[in-house]
């Protein structure tokens, strides 16, 4: 490792070049990465995918629909209410963008009184679709009344918030960062240095990811995500490294601080590293595009942002020499330990009665967990300000009536479905898809012709004339051996209820080969690949955590004791965050929890207070091991570490609780919750807990039964 700092610390003007290249190379495409996201990442390969292709290539259904909301005037006449629909619509067609309209004014069900929506099928060779919506609009400007919503549009205004939110919250966190460096190192040079380098992360990361998304498909969540990561991880890194290099500069030439600091507060970057690495990586056990995403994207910018803090850094603090005291406005030189040694003196008096009491707050946030509902983002992420929002769910409560969602089954029977025992067939899977109480409506041939008796139509299809009558009836549904039964039923496609129909349905043994798609199947899908999963991340990040803690340390209690209370303090964030957005409290709107916050706030949150873990039990086992006694080391290391600890967790409250005052609600969400599992760890888990339970625990802590102690450490039980 001294090898390495030294030719870090000699090639320092290079090092300094190459990263300025990067980030104008980097820079240049980092610009282009907001427009190739799309979507929520919400997808895996499964039966939904398939079917969902069947009813596209086979059954001619679109790629893309939007939709456009019609509003009545309050003077306006019904006839002036078609005209403008009818007129709008004609304007749309000569654009040339759709490979079909579904007019209101030829479909009953679409229009009212005061309302209607057309559906405009998208072709599926658009390549551009902002530039589709943005014609679509201009034609729908001209007139009052009129509102385009729908996946797509949908899509684009999550992304154009996404953009937005991200500019706010650097407009909230960066300043208030840079207040909290101020009052770490008292220099504007010095506080400067750590935002320079997370920006100059923040860049390099996009640019990495925009080359990444030419070949993979990434979702709009890491527009915000990444960065919050990225941003938040490189100035804690800069600011651990900062202050341990003022502490050997006091004493050293720059040249040997730096290498001093290189070898030791770079030792707790990589471990920090490694163990947000542990949590990214196991998200990629979830087939599930999103966290695939999430799981690249954060360890994209958390690579760039270690090599940033060990390379950037040292070459910029070489390069400043003593100048990094210049423009002093604080003096931070103040011995604060006497402050901390006092706090923790007073904690380890009644190690009990204070353990109770963290434990008691603890348990009271993990309450509401047991009603936590969590959902997949759909338009409910968007803030209730925007237009696409509340036309969609105009249209979804006006027009949607009792059938709420619908499952598509895809059968493939050997010998066609247009003869008397396919019909007989197709007539007995319609009956068993009614029996349901879950199902309002199921559409075959029967519903939409005169004829309900199998051996009746399929004597009527015999004669070339009925048949051609029939044949716009039955195209719809069959394409050669292949038969569509929409489903539509009672319940939402979130549901329980429809979740467990689209599964039981899935897994029944049928007469012939059926598939079954439409977004209760796709929920489904989704939510048992996270739930069957979610255990074996969980798992993998435990036991990796385990095994290094314990080999880190020489104790088998230590590691055990931070796993539980890192657990129990998530337990905890997460039952807060159910009070606060399920609950609707402190302004919140009262929405379903993102099903993407408990796994991404875990896996992330678990390798950061591992960090500060690592940080203050070093420093107490170090004491240990010179004196013997834990409960002095218990408050040495307290007394040094605590002020540190405390500036590198507000840094990572301050840039991730930002995200509370945007609009996008999962990042909203994600950004409160990690914010608050760190104000948790920061707070009762490492200033109460911690303590309290190793003075209850004694010299137990270091218990370590796989090798036998050093001589000059005390002897263990």
């Amino acid at each position: 490792m001294r090898n390495i700092s030294t030719l870090l610390i000699r090639f320092h003007k290079v090092i300094l070049i190459l990263w300025l290249a990067a980030a104008v190379v980097m820079g240049i495409f980092a610009s282009r990465l907001p427009s190739m996201l799309e979507g929520d990442g919400f997808r895996t390969d499964g039966e939904f995918e398939q079917v969902q292709k069947e009813l596209t290539n086979t059954f001619d259904f679109p790629k893309s629909t939007v939709m456009v909301l019609f509003e009545k005037g309050a003077n306006e006449s019904s006839e002036a209410f078609q005209k403008k629909i009818r007129r709008t619509l004609a304007k749309i067609e000569k654009l040339h963008v759709s490979s079909a309209i579904e007019s209101p004014l030829d479909t009953p069900d679409m229009l009212k009184e005061e309302s209607a929506y057309a559906l405009i099928h998208i072709d599926e060779k658009t390549d551009d679709m902002s530039v589709v919506l943005q014609d679509i609009n201009q034609q729908i400007k001209s007139e009052e009344g009129m509102t385009l919503t729908g996946g797509p549009v949908i899509s684009e205004d999550i992304n154009r918030a996404s953009q937005d939110d991200l500019k706010q919250a650097e407009l909230i966190g960066l300043p208030v960062a840079l207040l909290v460096l101020l009052f770490a190192f008292g220099t504007i040079t010095a506080s400067v240095l750590p935002l320079i380098v997370g920006g100059i992360t923040i860049v390099i990361g996009f640019g990495v990811l925009a080359l990444i998304g030419k070949n993979v498909d990434l979702a709009i969540f890491i527009l915000n995500i990444a960065p919050m990561l990225g941003l938040a991880l490189s100035i804690d890194f800069s600011l651990l490294f900062i202050n341990r290099y003022k502490e050997e500069f006091r004493k050293h030439s720059k040249t040997e601080a730096l290498i001093t600091t290189i070898h030791t507060a770079g030792h707790s970057i990589l471990f920090s590293a490694i163990c947000v690495f542990i949590g990214l990586g196991a998200m990629l056990l979830i087939d599930v595009d999103i966290f695939k995403n999430l799981a690249i994207g954060g360890t994209v910018v958390v690579v760039v942002a270690v090599i940033g803090s060990l390379t950037l850094l040292p070459a910029l603090l070489y390069v400043l020499d003593d100048r990094i005291y210049k423009w002093r406005l604080l003096r931070t030189d103040k011995d604060s330990s006497a402050g901390w040694r006092t706090f923790a003196s007073a904690v380890m008096k009644r190690p009990v009665l204070i353990a109770i009491a963290a434990a008691a707050i603890l348990i009271a946030g993990v309450m509401p967990v047991q009603n936590m509902k969590l959902a997949i983002p759909n338009v409910e992420a968007l803030p209730k300000t925007f237009d696409s929002r509340k036309a969609y769910e105009k249209i979804e409560r006006d027009f949607m009536g009792e059938n709420r969602s619908t499952i598509y089954a895809i059968a493939e029977r050997k010998g066609g479905w247009l003869n008397e025992a396919g019909l007989d067939q197709m007539k007995q899977l319609e009956a068993q898809f009614r029996s349901k109480k879950e199902v309002n409506e199921v559409n075959t041939i029967f519903s939409v012709n005169h004829i309900n008796e199998p051996k009746q139509l399929a004597a009527s299809l015999q004669q070339p004339e009925i048949k051609k009558q029939l044949q716009p009836a039955i195209e719809p549904f069959i394409r050669g051996d292949k038969l569509m039964i929409p489903i539509h039923l009672k319940v939402e496609a979130s549901s329980n209820a429809a979740q467990d129909l689209a599964r039981d349905w899935s897994g029944q043994h049928w007469p012939v080969h059926m598939q079954f798609g439409g977004h209760p199947k796709f929920n489904q899908e989704i939510y048992d690949e996270i739930f069957n999963k979610i255990w074996l991340v969980l798992a993998v990040i435990l036991v990796s955590t385990f095994i290094i803690l314990m080999l880190a340390f020489r104790s088998i209690i230590i590691p055990l004791k931070a796993i539980l209370m890192n657990v129990l303090g998530l337990t905890s964030t997460f039952g807060i965050l159910v009070w606060l957005f399920q609950g609707g409290h402190l302004g919140m709107e009262e929405m379903d929890i993102s099903l993407l916050l408990p796994v991404l706030v875990f896996s992330v949150v678990f390798g950061l207070s591992m960090d500060y873990e690592v940080f203050l039990i070093s420093r107490i086992r170090e004491y240990y091991l010179k004196t013997g006694d834990n409960t002095q080391s218990t408050v040495e290391g307290l007394a040094t570490t605590s002020k540190v600890i405390t500036s590198a967790a507000l840094i990572m409250i301050v840039i991730t609780g930002a995200f509370a005052f945007t609009g996008v609600v999962p990042v909203k969400q994600i950004g409160i919750g990690i914010a608050l599992a760190i104000a948790i760890d920061a707070t009762i888990i490492r200033l109460l807990l911690v303590p309290s339970l190793m003075k209850l625990l004694g010299d137990w802590n270091w218990w370590y039964p796989f090798r036998p102690q050093k001589h000059s450490e005390k002897q263990r039980p």
